[in-house]
């Protein structure tokens, strides 16, 4: 019995001797799991929000003076190129335009005689019957009856071209924003009848940030969606970079160009956008070695002597279970994965290989 008891203390002892042992090394080193920063290349997208507006506005004018006797637009209606919008008053050219027609018809016969007289004249000149002057006189009838047949064919040209300005046509496809005439108003020469926009071309302004302005080029290509039509996007392209930035925002206006099948895209409407501007390649780690540290971030670099260094970096894209790193990372360099909660710069540890394998999708 007495042999039993002493084993018990014995073992008590060294218990307690080993408590003392590891409470004497509170610096010890840290097993730690480590993997091996990598070189990704990124497709570099970003997202800006945009507006809509129209490419094409047009406020139509009259292209001659009258009352207008007819006001067919109305403002939200669809017109389609070449529809007549408005008609001036024509009366009195269509008189005139009858009277020029009729004169040309009494001119034309008074010239297709002279032409026979002026032949007649030739035959009798070459048979003795008549004089040089008589073929001079003959000739100067036909020369002036062609030229004034010649002048009212332009008058004519000029009434017809006249009467066709007094019908003001839509010069593309487009809705009626305003109305700007009504029927029995008297309009002047470039006198405003309505203004059209066109919904089928649309433009989409977004300001670019700085960083970006060297990645984008005329002519890229990009997504555009609006919250207001859910599940449905638009393909655009960058139709003008504008090399010229807000001195407060230190953005650069960029135009869009995009399609709008159905019209459903309104003017003014928010856009979201998505630019593609290229590939590039950047250093990435697994996202368990991220640190945060109120509001910085830290990863824990595994030198030589199995001694880690604290490094603060800055986050980019994700890449599945990684993500892209900036600040003193470099592909290659050992990067603590597990572990690294409590560790402190210059710390040593016993570093083990993560056997995790960290999916890139």
């Amino acid at each position: 019995m007495r042999r039993q008891i002493g084993l018990s203390t014995l073992s008590v002892a060294v218990f307690l001797a080993c408590a003392v042992v590891i409470v004497a090394q509170p610096g010890g080193p840290s097993a730690v799991h480590y993997a091996e920063a990598r070189s990704h290349r990124f497709s570099q997208r970003v997202q800006l929000p945009g507006t809509v507006r129209a490419n094409l506005v047009s406020t139509v004018a009259a292209d001659s003076a009258g009352l207008v006797v007819e006001f067919s637009a109305r403002e939200g209606e669809t017109v389609e190129s070449g529809r007549v919008l408005a008609r001036l008053q024509r009366r009195g050219l269509e008189l005139r335009h009858r009277e020029a027609e009729a004169q040309l018809r009494e001119d034309e016969a008074r010239m297709s005689l002279a032409e026979r007289t002026l032949e007649r004249t030739r035959e009798l000149l070459a048979k003795g019957a008549v004089s040089r002057q008589d073929l001079d006189d003959a000739q100067f009838d036909s020369d002036a009856w062609r030229g004034r047949t010649e002048r009212l064919r332009a008058v004519i040209d000029q009434l017809e071209y006249a009467l066709e300005r007094t019908e003001i046509r839509a010069p593309f496809t487009g809705v009626v924003v305003r109305e700007m005439t009504q029927v029995g108003e008297w309009i002047e020469i470039g006198g405003a009848v309505v203004e059209l926009l066109s919904l089928d071309d649309l433009e989409v302004l977004v300001d670019l940030p700085e960083r970006y302005f060297g990645n984008l080029r005329v002519g890229t290509r990009a997504r555009v969606g609006f919250e207001s039509l859910p599940g449905v996007a638009f393909d655009g392209t960058v139709a003008a970079v504008i090399p010229r930035a807000d001195e407060r925002t230190r953005t650069f206006p960029v135009r869009l160009r995009i399609q709008n099948p159905g019209r459903r895209v309104g003017i003014g409407m928010l856009a979201n956008v998505e630019l593609n501007l290229g590939s590039a390649t950047g250093t990435i780690v697994p996202k368990d070695s991220i640190v945060r540290e109120n509001q910085d971030l830290y990863a824990y670099v595994l030198d030589d002597g199995d001694v880690v260094r604290r490094v603060p970096v800055r986050t980019g894209s994700a890449v599945g279970a990684w993500v892209e790193v900036s600040g003193g990372v470099q592909p290659g360099q050992k990067i603590v994965t597990r572990g690294n909660e409590r560790l402190r710069d210059g710390q040593s540890v016993v570093a083990e290989a993560d056997r995790f394998e960290y999916a890139l999708q």
